[in-house]
């Protein structure tokens, strides 16, 4: 079961709230897709990011895919770590994978996304 703490996308990335920011990354379904993760390309810190559209790139051994925003907003830190250790996303895809912390532009978009609950159900719909 995923994290009940943040919110899903039918794409695979989450989005929670940490105070007023959301921080940002893919789940762990989305890493195991992937396989072993090579590199991250993120946005920089004051870049904007809208929903469903392309924030970054994520390259693993199989292959490369859009990071898609779950809300709009503007980036305010990037996660410099995955920089070096890419391989973070696979390890910890919830914590310290994380990609991006983005002041969001209208936190009612996060209500809009799935729960951990219902992303658990659209798995099976994939499987």
């Amino acid at each position: 079961m995923e994290p009940t703490d943040r919110k899903y996308t039918k794409d695979h990335e989450w989005a929670k709230l940490d105070e007023a920011l959301a921080v940002m990354g893919i789940t762990d379904y989305a890493q195991e897709q992937l396989g072993d993760i090579v590199y991250v390309e993120l946005p920089q810190p004051g870049d904007a990011v809208e929903l469903a559209q392309s924030f970054g790139i994520i390259e693993s051994v199989k292959a490369a895919s859009d990071l898609l925003a779950p809300i709009d907003g503007e980036v305010v830190a990037i996660n410099e770590e995955l920089v070096d250790r890419p391989e973070l996303v696979n390890e910890d895809p919830y914590e310290g994978g994380w990609m991006v912390k983005v002041q969001p532009d209208d936190e009612a978009q996060l209500a809009g996304l799935m729960t951990a609950e219902q992303y658990s159900a659209h798995l099976k719909t994939l499987e």
